[in-house]
């Protein structure tokens, strides 16, 4: 028995009454009823009220314990008064009378914002008083959520015969996409280790080693800006590789781990399994994303041809693109709508109204020949009282503007099935793309092996060539990308010529996956579920730092801890680096 409690604040019921016991945790709430005082203690696992007795020394110190103090109460479990019964509770059927209270921890500062309130409080502040943010119940929901998740992740890989194996935080720097975080070597001058940005080599590594299924909770570090949906510095996903292993055979694995915990932590369906495979061509078509979201029944319909055929000129040599909505709407829905596509850069937004008779009415209606508006209306699949909107520009904003403007028609008309997980599998992908600078570079992921392989590389236009590669998609939220990995020599060497890579580029950037594969490597193929994403989806957090227990901000700082922060001069001196200018007050 500990000498702080015989129970937790969440253990006491009616089977103890009449027991001594002891409780320990914070002051939640006191109130103070002159002759009685009530306190609400809580800890991790709940909340137990406990009451004084009438003597006046007793009342008086209960009365000016500060809130969120530590305290440890002794006392005599009892029924509650019907009247006071708190059914809201698992406890609130019994309180405890006040033998000894015992302050532990006194809380001597006033708090910088209540908790457990209904009060917005500046995220900047919760994050610098993380410790007392993680006192709010549903924050601490979320991380107990989160411990019960890794482990239930584990036991399903484990299940399914995958071996857990560590790989190494302090590796050398490779470009995978992202900036490196760097740490210099104290005892190697001017060489910098990185942390990795995913353990992308390490699990090729291991395959060609003979660890046949491996798998990790692994963190990864990554120096990019923050996302709703990734934290800036570092995040984990279910890392995991397969060797002997298809596309096939990494759904055949995945499917399974994915819908037992999305049913076995939320009360949500999982809406069609096997989840629907959808090609990145056809996913950029009909939704305009390649991260859709299927629980919105909305899609996109391409009317480029159709509307050079017209006379409305901002639609000619244009693509459009264009969303049936089965539902007649209000000038002011119509007039909201074209504000939000103002805010997001498109210069308007045209649609057309179905009257009873099947004619049309709206902004271009003159601008479609009389004989074309029955072939518009078997295109589009148009009925009566039904609105299309229309989307123009080049290919590329055409679908992206068309794939917002699709999401906002699903929350305005409340389209979206709230109750659902709407999974998918994105496939397909291009092998290439062109960069910033007209040149080709790799689209996805530079280990993914081309499909049609090295015959393929030397006969096909480069951005005609399809990989292997695959995204795993909830509510339209990305939870992973993965791919069968590129493990022959000959086609790694054209796969990264085509993307203005030398063998020598490959050699000194990727040396031991270089040098690895020429010892006979096995087939093999994997993908790595961001954990971050799946806890913000199952708790239906808006960011995913209400799932982290200690995150960075926006601008990758941590402000309880002051990271990053200034060090001395000792420190730059021992791993060979100095820094011009000041660090904070010290001159350098």
């Amino acid at each position: 028995m500990s000498i702080y409690r015989t129970h937790t604040c969440n253990e006491i019921r009616l089977d103890d009454v009449g027991k001594k016991v002891k409780i320990a945790g914070f002051v939640e709430t006191i109130r103070d009823f002159g002759g009685l005082v009530f306190l609400d203690i809580r800890d991790m696992y709940g909340v137990t009220q406990v009451v004084t007795s009438e003597d006046s020394g007793e009342v008086d110190f209960a009365s000016h314990i500060p809130i969120e103090s530590s305290v440890c109460v002794e006392g005599i479990v009892r029924k509650r008064d019907k009247e006071t019964i708190n059914e809201k509770l698992d406890t609130g059927l019994v309180e405890i009378r006040i033998e000894k209270i015992t302050i532990l921890g006194k809380r001597t500062k006033t708090l910088p914002f209540e908790i457990n309130s209904n009060q917005e409080v500046r995220e900047d502040l919760r994050l610098q008083y993380r410790y007392l943010d993680l006192r709010n119940t549903k924050l601490k929901d979320n991380i107990i959520l989160r411990a019960k998740l890794l482990q239930f992740l584990r036991e399903e890989m484990i299940k399914q015969g995958f071996l857990e194996v560590q790989t190494p935080i302090l590796t050398s720097s490779s470009p995978e996409g992202a900036r490196d975080y760097l740490v210099p070597s104290r005892l190697h001058p001017g060489k910098f280790y990185a942390l990795p940005q995913a353990p992308q080599q390490f699990k090729q590594l291991l395959m060609v080693a003979g660890i046949d299924k491996y798998f990790q909770i692994a963190p990864c570090f990554r120096d990019e800006d923050a996302r709703a949906d990734r934290s800036p510095g570092e995040f984990y996903q279910l890392d995991m590789e397969m060797s002997y292993a298809t596309q096939d055979d990494v759904f055949a694995v995945m499917e399974p781990v994915m819908v037992h915990t999305f049913t076995q932590f939320s009360d949500k369906k999982v809406k069609e399994t096997p989840f629907p495979r959808i090609s990145y061509h056809d996913a950029m078509l009909k939704y305009g994303t390649d991260k859709p979201d299927l629980r919105n029944p909305l899609v996109i319909i391409d009317l480029t041809d159709f509307f050079q055929k017209c006379t409305f000129k901002p639609f000619i040599g244009k693509t459009v693109r264009a969303i049936k909505v089965s539902a007649h709407l209000s000038k002011g829905f119509h007039e909201k709508l074209l504000e939000f596509a103002i805010s997001i850069g498109m210069p308007g937004l045209g649609y057309l109204e179905v009257q009873e008779d099947t004619s049309f009415k709206g902004p271009i209606d003159k601008f479609i020949l009389q004989d074309l508006k029955s072939e518009l209306l078997k295109l589009a699949d148009l009925e009566k009282e039904d609105t299309i909107f229309f989307i123009a520009d080049n290919e590329k904003r055409a679908a992206d503007f068309a794939g917002q403007i699709r999401t906002e028609l699903g929350k305005r008309l409340n389209l979206i099935d709230e109750n659902v997980f709407a999974f998918c599998w994105i496939v397909d992908f291009p092998m290439y793309e062109l960069d910033d600078h007209g040149k080709v570079a790799f689209c996805h992921n530079p280990f993914s092996m081309p499909q049609g392989g090295l015959e393929a590389l030397q006969t096909k236009e480069p951005l005609s060539i399809l990989a292997y590669q695959y995204d795993i998609v909830c509510n339209g939220v990305e939870l992973s990308s993965g791919a069968v990995r590129n493990h022959d020599i000959a086609i790694m060497e054209k796969s990264f010529e085509i993307a203005n890579y030398t063998k020598q580029d490959i050699e000194q950037k990727f040396s031991a996956l270089f040098q690895a594969f020429q010892y006979g490597a096995p087939p093999h193929a994997g993908i790595a579920p961001g954990v971050d994403r799946m806890l913000m989806l199952l708790t239906g957090a808006n960011s995913i730092r209400e799932a982290v227990a200690f995150p960075m901000n926006s601008k990758a700082q941590d402000l309880m801890m002051g990271a990053p922060g200034n060090v001395s001069k000792e420190q730059l001196i021992d791993v060979h680096l100095k820094v011009y200018g000041t660090i904070g007050d010290i001159p350098l």
